[in-house]
């Protein structure tokens, strides 16, 4: 039975991430035709994810109003924190991307790693192995070799770079943290959060990409084609959404990271395979390190749970020289107690 169960749990530990991962690659895909200025230059990237979280609202609405989801409570104001820096830490990729120069902006994400880490360590004590962290460094080195190009900086870029890697980083430590703060499910959590976030990055949305780019929403002239793209772009939104959220309850923030950066090496790959992008040796060695890295950190997760589950049983075990366990062999002593009437090896948690 608890072979059966581990076997399935495994199975929706799969499905989670595998539908991240296609979700996410799909979504940039479709984004990149929807905004490319050889596709259909929709260059509005914080209204688009309004419309992304609006769709996933009303999904969530449904959801609840059909009884397949049941709504649970959470204070007005941790759902307005959360909101708040989930929507800094878009509007801040978004500067940062635009001041920074590509290279720059791959390491700030890069970066996101460590600073997880360490806030995870800051907030909850948290402690990783030194599996664990070499797993994470040939993550990093891999992704970088293969994804970093020029590096140019400057101030502004910098601080926004700084405030981008900050609020994303605590935004995905928030998921998990809430999730076992109010015992609530990761489509309940996010039904909750994507009305806050509909609403203000519609509202702030268009002046944050007039900012941006310079351009108006209401001067863009929309093609079916175009609203077809708007709409699989929504619908491939709600399936990251809820994906992001489901895996980081199942594991962590940091796990999170570098299922990440497995997405960009399938960007990469489909970038060269769809859209003639060049793959040079350096972006393939860098890929290949990278995928070393997910399999070193894959195995060194599992043997530090297998390490956990030797240690943690320990307390619960019972102590043989307890009054409990005393009295209860005198009883069998006595012949009070039949032997096959006691419950052996029963937890007394």
């Amino acid at each position: 039975m608890e072979t059966e169960k581990k076997q399935s749990s495994a199975v929706s530990d799969m499905g989670a991430w595998a539908m991240n991962v296609i979700s996410s690659v799909g979504l940039i895909m479709a984004n990149k035709q929807l905004m490319s200025p050889s596709g259909y230059a929709f260059v509005f990237a914080t209204t688009l994810t309004g419309f992304h979280f609006c769709t996933t609202a009303l999904i969530g609405l449904v959801s609840n109003a059909t009884g397949y989801t049941t709504k649970k409570h959470v204070p007005l104001w941790e759902l307005l924190w959360f909101s708040i820096v989930a929507n800094t830490s878009i509007t801040g990729m978004n500067l940062s991307l635009m001041l920074n120069s590509v290279g720059f902006y791959q390491i700030s994400k890069l970066s996101m790693i460590p600073v997880v880490c360490v806030m995870e360590w800051i907030l909850h004590n948290k402690q990783y192995s030194s599996k664990v962290k070499i797993a994470v460094i040939v993550v990093v080195v891999g992704v970088g070799v293969c994804t970093v190009t020029d590096v140019k900086v400057n101030a502004q870029g910098f601080l926004c770079a700084c405030i981008a890697v900050l609020s994303t980083s605590l935004q995905q430590i928030s998921i998990g943290s809430l999730q076992k703060k109010y015992s609530i499910g990761s489509f309940e959590l996010l039904s909750q959060t994507a009305p806050i976030q509909a609403l203000s990055l519609l509202l702030l949305g268009p002046f944050i990409d007039y900012f941006l780019t310079g351009k108006l929403l209401a001067s863009y002239k929309f093609s079916s084609a175009a609203f077809f793209f708007i709409l699989l772009s929504c619908s491939l939104a709600v399936f990251c959404n809820i994906s992001q959220y489901l895996c980081i309850g199942r594991f962590s923030a940091v796990s999170f990271q570098v299922l990440g950066h497995m997405k960009t090496v399938c960007v990469l790959t489909l970038g060269w395979l769809l859209f003639d992008s060049e793959l040079t040796l350096k972006n393939i060695l860098g890929m290949a390190i990278a995928v070393l890295g997910m399999v070193v950190y894959s195995w060194a997760v599992e043997a530090d749970k297998k390490t956990d589950s030797k240690v943690i049983p320990l307390p619960y075990r019972k102590d043989s020289s307890s009054s409990e366990d005393i009295k209860l062999l005198m009883q069998q002593v006595n012949g009070s107690t039949p032997l096959e009437d006691v419950e052996l090896g029963k937890s007394q948690g």
